[in-house]
């Protein structure tokens, strides 16, 4: 951890394949990133139906595999990343993709890892297997159901027909939509991370923080030495946030500008555009954030 008085080093990076996975993340989870659900549903309807079952059954639950991306080399643009993930023997790529078979820092991460190992090696799952991890699962979704566990579990103590069909199936969705969409965000993601730079030249740390998360403090939680840096176009005006290693943390902010709909050629109203303006205005968010500790403090 990083101390609190020093600047962390930050390592600047760069990829669509970042956003190839995270725009069908946002996809299969429409309503909480504020995504119309009929579009979600229309994109997600171009992809062949096997293909879509598989990424809306399994998707929501494993999630991103940020760590996976960080590694990639350049260009890491979509093509690269399906390039990469074929390399890999099939029924070894859901567990390098998701580096299930690193050492894990937490004891709970380690046994959500050794168990998903033990299903891929002994190819079946025990009825406590999925309690556990509807217990893991339903601390951050509580409207996930068994039934969706026990078909995750399914589908990991099959590593070699996962991993065929989870290629396939990212294949799919980007000859349905992304191959078009990359052209749209890369420009985006550029002009974020040149805006960034520039912004790391005038400010402290935690106020470059504050100014791309637009609003969120730098507490405790995001500590580290070191920093990877990236920028986003469908989490906008969201972060993610990951834990590399004991010193490296991966913050992606969002760089998509306020007066762009994530929508393609969708506008978004100039009444929500000033709105939105405004609440990104760091030095407005920081007298909210202080009236609300006040009033906070005084109940």
């Amino acid at each position: 951890m990083a101390n609190k008085n020093s600047s962390p080093k930050i390592t600047w990076d760069y990829g669509t394949a970042y956003e190839l996975f995270i725009s069908l993340h946002v996809l299969n989870e429409s309503e909480y990133f504020g995504i119309r659900p009929s579009y979600a549903a229309g994109v997600r309807s171009r992809i062949p139906a096997p293909e879509r079952k598989l990424l809306e059954e399994v998707f929501p639950i494993i999630g991103l595999p940020l760590k996976w991306l960080t590694t990639l080399p350049a260009p890491k643009d979509a093509i690269s990343a399906l390039w990469a993930l074929k390399q890999i023997p099939p029924a070894e790529r859901m567990i390098k993709l998701y580096r299930v078979d690193e050492v894990q820092e937490k004891a709970e991460h380690q046994k959500f890892a050794d168990i998903l190992l033990r299903v891929a090696n002994k190819r079946k799952w025990k009825a406590e297997d999925a309690e556990f991890f509807l217990n893991y699962f339903q601390k951050r979704n509580n409207k996930l159901k068994v039934d969706a566990i026990e078909n995750i579990l399914t589908w990991w103590s099959k590593p070699e027909e996962f991993g065929e069909a989870y290629l396939s199936a990212m294949q799919a969705y980007y000859q349905a939509f992304f191959e078009e969409e990359e052209k749209r965000v890369a420009p985006v993601l550029q002009a974020g991370l040149e805006n960034a730079k520039s912004l790391s030249a005038k400010l402290s740390f935690d106020d470059l923080f504050l100014e791309l998360s637009q609003g969120v403090q730098m507490t405790d939680e995001f500590q580290a030495s070191k920093f990877v840096i990236a920028p986003a176009f469908w989490i906008t005006p969201l972060i993610f946030f990951e834990r590399l290693d004991k010193d490296t943390m991966l913050l992606m902010f969002g760089a998509r500008p306020a007066d762009m709909s994530v929508i393609p050629g969708e506008t978004v109203p100039d009444s929500l555009v000033r709105s939105l303006k405004a609440l990104a205005d760091p030095t407005r968010l920081k007298i909210l954030f202080l009236s609300f500790k006040r009033i906070f403090n005084t109940l």
